[in-house]
């Protein structure tokens, strides 16, 4: 046992543009992170989702708009771009909804709050809020 172990690198500046690509995140890193992101999102698309309200409660007639609105053009956006939106917008709230969820177990029971559970229910808001989107995008989408 006289070999020189391999030294472990130190990063104490780490630069953004050259350290962070490889550095392996942990899934409860990334949910943390997309999580935050999803926030932003639902922010960001407020005006949106206030639009979408307003127009699918007004009358028939704005409710008809609010259709077509998915099928043609709007003004200058056609309807896949108002669907792809619709589809960030789904992710957005069910990622945020989910993630808040795994928060608050772990505010609740601080026995939850270790390397194990931290990754299970990273996993876990994962497949869940990805799984109810791909759902939710079919249904949006016309496939069933």
């Amino acid at each position: 046992m006289t070999e020189i172990a391999k030294k472990r690198p130190e990063f104490r500046n780490i630069n953004a543009l050259s350290d962070l690509p490889g550095y392996r995140w942990p899934l409860a890193a990334l949910v943390s992170g997309m999580h935050r992101a999803s926030g932003v999102i639902l922010f960001l698309l407020l005006p949106f989702i206030v639009w979408m309200l307003d127009t699918s409660l007004s009358s028939e007639i704005s409710f008809g708009e609010f259709k077509a609105a998915f099928n043609s053009h709007l003004g200058i956006l056609p309807g896949g771009f108002v669907k792809l939106m619709t589809l960030a917008l789904i992710w957005a709230y069910l990622h945020h909804f989910i993630a808040g969820i795994r928060h608050l177990i772990m505010d609740i029971n601080h026995a939850a709050v270790n390397k194990v559970f931290g990754r299970k229910s990273a996993a876990t808001v994962l497949v869940l809020s990805l799984s109810l989107t791909f759902i939710l995008g079919l249904k949006l989408f016309g496939a069933y």
